[in-house]
């Protein structure tokens, strides 16, 4: 019978550590440790919103318009976006395939925006040659003199602005911005801005215009802060001095022979 008395403290002793068990778990619930605690920070974190904007150019009444065509007026030509600071949050942008056709001697889209690592096609549409290039900070490249129905690539591994020309023909210009971040937009006829679906978070903004200097944007970037109750942006005010867009070179810095009535192409 001593066996029996054994087993019947050792079950007791059991069934304490069981209640005392379950009693500290419900605590761990209630006072907001449980495991319920992460889901609803994992929700809120997911809140998405549209932010919206509005793009104003402002001139000296003395500035001259530039000399460069744009296809949506060089006034709208412009490209906000939003930069996560935090590198691994967001959404990620996978490359792809983009093309920007020559035709009748303009680039078409004008301008471009495409994510970094993807690929852009630039066919000869026209019934003479071309030759594509860009010598500017976003990337660098030279395709060459190509005849009509040909078409050649290139990649855009890097973030950054490429100013696209043609070395024959000086009035072709395009502008291809290659981005990390999926969150951005471009004015419509209006000025105005909608960023779709940011995610609730801290960002970068960041403003690029055919008609501003460098130092205009590097001034009009700061952090922003993507929640319920900031969704605008506000107006940007886009100033455009003196050191707006110029004339630009051939691939070799030099002046375009203007002289000519009809290029050598």
């Amino acid at each position: 019978m001593d066996w029996l008395r054994g087993m019947r403290s050792s079950m007791g002793i059991m069934t304490l550590r069981v209640a005392i068990i379950t009693i500290l778990a419900g605590a761990l619930c209630a006072d907001g440790r449980g495991q319920d605690a992460p889901a609803v920070s994992s929700a809120i974190g997911t809140a998405r919103f549209d932010v919206t904007g509005t793009i104003h150019i402002s001139r000296d009444s003395s500035q001259k318009k530039p000399s460069l065509p744009s296809t949506r007026g060089p006034e709208l030509a412009a490209v906000v976006w939003l930069q996560p600071l935090d590198p691994t949050a967001g959404d990620l942008q996978s490359p792809s395939a983009f093309k920007m056709t020559q035709k009748d001697k303009e680039f078409h889209p004008r301008l471009l925006v495409v994510p970094v690592g993807s690929t852009v096609a630039f066919p000869n549409a026209d019934s003479y040659f071309h030759n594509v290039f860009s010598l500017y900070n976003g990337r660098r490249f030279d395709l060459g003199l190509y005849q009509s129905g040909q078409t050649r690539n290139v990649a855009f591994n890097r973030e950054g602005v490429s100013y696209i020309f043609c070395n024959i023909h000086p009035e072709m210009s395009a502008i291809i911005i290659s981005l990390k971040t999926p969150y951005y937009a471009q004015p419509d006829a209006k000025g105005l801005i909608t960023l779709h679906g940011i995610p609730q978070g801290l960002y970068r903004l960041q403003v690029w215009s055919e008609l501003a200097s460098p130092e205009t944007l590097r001034s009009l970037s700061r952090i922003m802060k993507v929640d319920r109750s900031n969704t605008v942006l506000g107006t940007i005010e886009i100033h455009v001095g003196p050191s707006g867009i110029e004339e630009h070179l051939n691939k070799f810095g030099q002046p375009y022979d203007t002289h000519s009535a009809e290029p050598p192409y």
